[in-house]
């Protein structure tokens, strides 16, 4: 059987598709050489602009060099996968090829661009219409749409009207190498790195408006009066509307005269996971979000997380962190961050119910589950 993967997220610094994709692939070789099935299975990763290293070495790779992503996905790949006659062609990016005509399966993390559009201001308004409209398509036309949580299952099935019998749900894993051993010495690097404090708020994620930092940088502001030795740490790109993170950051850090709240545009696969190990807590609120990854990762990583009881989050962390109600509602969130700060024992409890969550997820498992879905299409 032959399978074309679109692959053009696995280019360049790694976060939410490229990650999921990269895992998919790691699994993937491993299950095909156990089994002896290498030979019998033709895999074509197709890529946009490089081909990366450190991939795996059985997948065949293919470079379409294009202008830009639309043509890469409309035309290009439509033309590699029709030349090399793949059986079924996987998407894990949202969007197929539209004209194409051969067996097409999806990935939708979430469909966020379908249910808050304004969410996407950062892009422009052709972006938004494209994304919109080329991943409703392709899922209409999918033989088997994978979605990670039984949230975006019903969302799937509520605004694009799509059977369940076409939908399978694969939830996401834990990297092994996020939960390899560490020494002293690279928490101590660390720490020199960014400039870090004892104690720490974590967060890592793209700064949508949805995801409210703006509010948990507000609430922080309260909590750092009392807990005056404390840090706030903030990984990812600011796309909220405005792009208002930054100003909001300097603000509060002129105000306390020193760097009370940390920021960075990325971070990371080895910093990422010293910085979960080392966090006090993390804390990812969200309105609306497909899986969550990050929370997860935290949980397996040994880190107290407050989260929201909102979409898929609550499916995701269990009765292992502390929900906030209203993500909108800053003394909320203090209050969150002020009660786990002071009491050391709830920390503790959430740390070992997190731990045990984070267990039930697996990329094996959503690996093989993905495999079996795609190979009897």
């Amino acid at each position: 059987m032959k399978i074309g993967i679109e692959a053009h997220s696995l280019e360049g610094k790694r976060t939410g598709v490229g990650r999921y994709l990269y895992n998919l692939l790691v699994e993937w070789e491993k299950l095909l050489k156990e089994k002896g099935r290498v030979a019998a299975n033709d895999i074509f990763l197709y890529f946009k602009d490089v081909i990366p290293e450190n991939l795996p070495q059985i997948f065949e790779k293919k470079l379409l060099k294009t202008s830009s992503t639309a043509k890469f996905i409309h035309w290009d790949l439509h033309r590699a996968a029709a030349k090399d006659k793949v059986d079924v062609l996987f998407c894990p990016d949202y969007r197929g090829p539209i004209a194409y005509h051969g067996k097409i399966a999806v990935t939708l993390h979430d469909i966020s661009f379908e249910t808050r559009p304004f969410d996407f201001n950062w892009q422009t308004p052709a972006e938004r219409i494209l994304l919109k409209w080329a991943s409703k398509k392709t899922a209409q036309k999918a033989k088997i749409i994978f979605v990670p949580s039984r949230f975006s299952c019903r969302e799937v099935i509520k605004y694009y009207k799509i059977p369940a019998s076409r939908i399978l749900v694969t939830p996401l894993g834990v990297d092994r190498n996020l939960l390899s051993e560490i020494e002293n010495q690279d928490l101590i690097f660390l720490r020199k790195k960014y400039n870090l404090s004892e104690n720490f708020i974590f967060f890592v994620g793209t700064f949508f408006s949805r995801r409210h930092v703006d509010k948990l940088i507000l609430a922080f502001e309260n909590f750092i009066k009392e807990k005056t030795d404390w840090q706030l740490f903030l990984g990812g790109r600011d796309q909220t509307k405005g792009k208002t993170i930054d100003f909001l950051v300097e603000k509060i850090n002129q105000k306390f005269g020193r760097q009370v709240i940390l920021r960075v545009d990325f971070i990371n696969d080895n910093d990422l996971r010293l910085l979960y190990r080392a966090c006090a807590f993390f804390i990812w609120l969200s309105d609306y979000e497909g899986f969550g990854l990050p929370p997860l990762e935290a949980m397996a990583c040994g880190a107290p997380v407050i989260t929201s009881c909102s979409s898929s989050l609550s499916e995701v962390a269990g009765d292992a962190a502390i929900f906030i109600k209203d993500n909108s509602d800053q003394n909320e969130i203090y209050k969150a961050m002020t009660l786990l700060a002071n009491d050391l024992n709830l920390r503790k409890e959430l740390i070992k119910k997190g731990k045990e969550q984070a267990r039930k997820f697996s990329w094996e498992k959503c690996a093989i589950e993905t495999w079996n879905g795609l190979t009897r299409i």
